[in-house]
């Protein structure tokens, strides 16, 4: 029995901008403090690795939480946050003027976003990195660090959940979900727990 606790990174620093995978968006003050909360948290956990997603706001949790347990960061490509094409950077204001915002929307399992990625994509990257890291540690806890959209569509899949039931669920900056994978199936455990310092 693998348990997996799927840290979305702190707050960011990039306002009311879609950032998706552009570079140089670190955390805030409130962002790192929030992940130290985490930190605190999971440092009676037994944590045994922690895999993080390669972008700045990402790495920044990581290294937080890596610092108080002690551990190294493996970083995995599979845990990036979701390509938002041609909407990277554009204000929500902006986007929500576009027509195929709301197909994306409502039906994230038939949508793509222009020049970026499927949900089914997402899903697929994800549930396969969390299966192979599984399988490096069982019957161990490892911490995911990662993004809303990504650890949304693990938690999905882990639910037996459809895609489309994307808004179902909220993953708030600097929160914690448990899932448990064992030969019996899988298991959530919690879904966007927010210690505080």
């Amino acid at each position: 029995m693998t348990v997996f606790h799927l840290l979305r990174h702190g707050e960011r620093a990039s306002g009311r901008v879609l950032a998706g995978r552009m570079p140089g968006i670190g955390l805030t003050e409130r962002g790192r403090d929030d992940v130290s909360a985490v930190a605190e948290r999971l440092a009676g956990d037994g944590i045994a690795a922690i895999y993080s997603s390669p972008l700045q706001r990402t790495r920044e949790s990581a290294a937080i939480v890596a610092a108080r347990l002690g551990l190294p960061i493996v970083f995995r490509d599979e845990l990036i946050e979701l390509d938002f094409g041609e909407w990277t950077g554009k204000t929500f204001d902006e986007i929500r003027t576009d027509p195929r915002w709301p197909p994306w929307n409502t039906r994230r399992s038939l949508s793509t976003i222009p020049g970026g990625e499927t949900m089914r994509e997402v899903q697929r990257r994800v549930v396969e990195a969390v299966l192979e890291i599984g399988g490096k540690h069982p019957d161990e806890a490892v911490l995911v660090v990662s993004h809303g959209d990504v650890i949304r569509a693990a938690l999905l899949f882990a639910l037996g959940m459809p895609l489309d039931f994307y808004n179902r669920i909220e993953i708030g900056q600097g929160s914690i979900s448990t899932i448990q994978i064992h030969a019996g199936g899988i298991r959530v455990l919690a879904l966007s727990e927010r210690p505080r310092l």
